[in-house]
């Protein structure tokens, strides 16, 4: 019986890897076609009496981006689409794909306070913030003291 012994070499796995990466860029029925999902990045932006939030969504037009309110909920959705009539990619790093992104409104949120406007890529949607009432309210917790209660079911003073 023989014995193989069986050495791992790791340059040969970083080349193989390597070679998968940079191939993959120039091939013309690569993966990178299919849209995917993206996720705009946003700010949120509280003033006096409102909060803004801004969202990152470069090359879109105003006709690509929907904004609805339902529910207190503000949804911003759409399709950021590929540009494919000049030719095939040789790189191809710009994302694209469908996207939506969901933020909580202040309870009975009017969808009419909602005001939406775009501007060089760039989405402002701005609501009314929570009234007093409706704001966050930190509750202290007490320390307990012992107290003299009955002593537990089951057990009886002798």
């Amino acid at each position: 019986m023989a014995l193989t012994q069986f050495l791992y070499d790791p340059f040969t796995e970083f080349d193989r890897l390597f070679d998968e990466a940079f191939t993959s860029r120039f091939r013309p029925d690569s993966d990178e076609s299919r849209p995917t999902t993206i996720r705009p990045k946003m700010d949120l932006v509280e003033t006096k009496d409102n909060v803004m939030a801004r969202f990152e969504l470069p090359g879109m037009d105003q006709g690509d981006v929907n904004v609805e309110v339902r529910n207190d909920r503000l949804t911003i959705s759409g399709e950021k689409k590929i540009q494919t009539d000049e030719g095939r990619f040789v790189v191809h790093e710009r994302s694209f794909g469908r996207f939506a992104r969901n933020l909580q409104l202040p309870e009975g949120t009017k969808p009419d306070s909602v005001q939406a406007q775009m501007q060089k890529g760039v989405l402002e949607v701005t609501f009314p913030k929570a009234p007093p009432e409706q704001e966050t309210q930190t509750i202290p917790i007490q320390d307990s003291k012992p107290t003299q209660s009955a002593p537990p079911i089951g057990h009886s003073k002798k």
